[in-house]
């Protein structure tokens, strides 16, 4: 019999705070532990904000927080210093990571290319690069990805560019990685394209990347 994929829930938010946002994933991954809630995937767009993750490294910001135009919050995500805002469609998938492997290369892996596919939907060719996590446009970003996990419960996620303002992020060094040129789907494809109906195809693309990892006997109760 084929393994049959565990429910997954798409919630579309709308825009929110960074804070409300990781309250928001906080409440759910410990629902989500305890069998209370399905895995979920919240899509949003957040208010201007900075954000780095779990590292003594702060050079990616470039400067002193007080000096950038936006706020700068330290979160529990891995990585450098990324901008968020309007017109940037960011993925918080709270899923059950066993019932997926438990191999967080592997989640990564899945997440870029349901991206790349995605993208790819919207006319816009992109890819991976070897060494570095994303997805890009030959050298320009186009997304990035973090992530944070707890007793095999995923928390944060992606960040791709729509059809936002990137002038923000010519005041860091994106991801820490020196010279990197952001774009958007909207730039790429030269039409604007519409952030709701960008996230409605990223979770179908996701949904499709996560099914190919699923694992036997996903039938099962409250994370231990």
């Amino acid at each position: 019999m084929d393994n049959v994929p565990p429910k997954m829930e798409n919630q579309w938010l709308g825009r929110v705070t960074y804070d409300e946002g990781l309250t928001l994933q906080n409440d759910a991954v410990a629902k989500r532990r305890k069998g209370e809630i399905p895995d979920t995937v919240f899509m949003l767009e957040h208010d201007p904000v900075y954000t780095i993750g779990r590292t003594k490294d702060h050079s990616s910001l470039n400067k002193k927080s007080s000096a950038l135009p936006h706020p700068v919050f330290e979160t529990n995500r891995g990585g450098q210093a990324t901008y968020h805002g309007p017109g940037q469609l960011v993925g918080y998938p709270v899923i059950d990571l066993h019932s997926y492997g438990q191999d967080l290369h592997t989640y990564l892996r899945a997440m870029e290319m349901a991206l790349v596919n995605c993208c790819n939907q919207f006319g816009v060719k992109s890819t991976t690069r070897k060494g570095l996590t994303g997805v890009w446009c030959e050298d320009r970003k186009i997304a990035s990805i973090g992530i944070g996990v707890r007793h095999w419960i995923s928390m944060h996620g992606f960040a791709i560019n729509v059809c936002g303002d990137l002038a923000p992020f010519e005041h860091i060094t994106p991801c820490g990685i020196g010279g990197v040129k952001m774009t958007s789907v909207s730039h790429e494809s030269g039409q604007q394209v519409n952030l709701q109906e960008f996230a409605s195809a990223a979770f179908a693309s996701l949904q499709r990347e996560l099914a190919s990892l699923i694992q036997p006997d996903t039938s099962r109760g409250p994370v231990q």
